[in-house]
């Protein structure tokens, strides 16, 4: 005989998502609630959930009215709000954090930092069990030197390419430190570029009339993660730290997530292009050293006059946006692999003979 729904509820364990309605979080919450393993409290800075037609069959409106999930409307930067958050909660999943795009520090280190920090004051205070932190694999990337096949052991740097991964590091680090601190335990997750269904935005490969703009000498390769594979690292670290095993060995470590499939950045980006219907003739390549003069003039402008009128500055035209599309960056998932029981469950493959002929897609090159 089946249980009444609020039965069935109350068997569940309840979990947080901070940022649930971004772009990684969303698909993160739907895994959740297609487990049937958890309760799920959404967290974000709207007033409601704001929910989409398409999103998922309406699996989410489902379970808003099913109790299955709840909305809390949150802001990382106040403690109070996360303390009501969190209460009764046994797993936090961290993904809250601002635009990557907006380079601006002060907000950055608001949000991601001491953001963080309240997340892990709530953790204590609500006696969380496990934070999973949605980091990201730019947090060993100096914008100087590329990155290929480095593995967890790779320092941070001493110098970042932008506020946002400064900040990311930052917080990073604050969630290895708080790793069993009243009981708590936590785990990192570091994605490399996440892209899947979303808003368009492929950063500074452009298509007009059939050209291609590559920038740089076309040869970096990156390490593309399908987001459905990085929602999957944070359900491998959960259930990692669940065990006692799993717990003293992955708390308070961090694991670089990718499909595990290196490729050519522009080859990747040639192949969602021509599977969204553009077909290009030819390529076209401009020197990256070419372009950086113009960028810092951009910047200077935007940050020096244009944003005193609140004009943005565009965020494909950036000189860390350069830095992070002409040079190799590709980790190595070993140890996700041996300690999280990760493998990817959507190759590259399978995304693009199945996925692009109604999906519009996000690259994301931080988190």
């Amino acid at each position: 005989m089946d249980l009444p729904v609020d039965h069935r509820n109350a068997c569940r364990r309840l979990c947080a998502v901070t940022g649930g309605r971004g772009f990684m979080a969303r698909h993160l919450v739907m895994a959740l609630l297609r487990s049937g393993d958890w309760r799920v409290r959404i967290t974000d800075l709207g007033s409601d959930a704001a929910l989409s037609p398409a999103e998922d069959d309406r699996l989410l409106e489902a379970a808003l009215r099913d109790g299955r999930a709840t909305y809390v409307p949150a802001d990382v930067c106040k403690l109070e709000h996360l303390t009501k958050a969190f209460e009764g909660v046994d797993t936090v999943f961290h993904t809250a954090a601002p635009d990557h795009s907006n380079n601006n520090f002060q907000l950055h280190y608001k949000v991601n930092v001491q953001g963080t920090k309240n997340v892990i004051e709530a953790c204590k205070e609500c006696k969380v069990k496990k934070l999973i932190y949605t980091s990201s694999s730019g947090v060993v990337f100096d914008g100087v030197h590329g990155l290929f096949g480095v593995d967890e052991s790779t320092p941070y740097p001493d110098k970042f390419p932008d506020a946002y991964t400064q900040t990311k590091a930052e917080a990073e680090k604050l969630v290895i430190k708080a790793n069993k601190v009243n009981g708590l335990l936590t785990c990192c997750i570091r994605p490399g570029s996440i892209f899947g269904p979303g808003d368009m935005i492929v950063p500074i490969l452009v298509s007009y009339g059939g050209i291609i703009l590559i920038i740089g000498d076309g040869k970096n390769c990156d390490d593309f993660v399908y987001v459905e594979n990085v929602v999957h690292g944070h359900i491998c670290a959960e259930k990692t730290l669940s065990t006692k095993h799993g717990a003293k060995r992955s708390g308070g470590k961090a694991y670089f997530i990718t499909n595990m499939e290196p490729v050519n950045m522009w080859d990747f980006f040639y192949m969602l292009l021509e599977e969204l219907g553009y077909k290009s003739r030819f390529r076209l390549r401009i020197a990256s050293y070419l372009l950086m003069p113009i960028t810092h003039l951009v910047e200077w402008s935007y940050n020096n006059i244009f944003s005193l009128y609140g004009m943005r500055q565009p965020g494909a035209l950036t000189s860390a946006r350069i830095k992070y599309v002409t040079l190799n960056r590709t980790f190595n998932c070993n140890n996700a692999s041996k300690h999280l029981g990760y493998r990817p469950i959507v190759s590259l493959k399978v995304v693009a003979s199945n996925s692009f002929d109604s999906i519009v897609y996000t690259c994301i090159f931080h988190i």
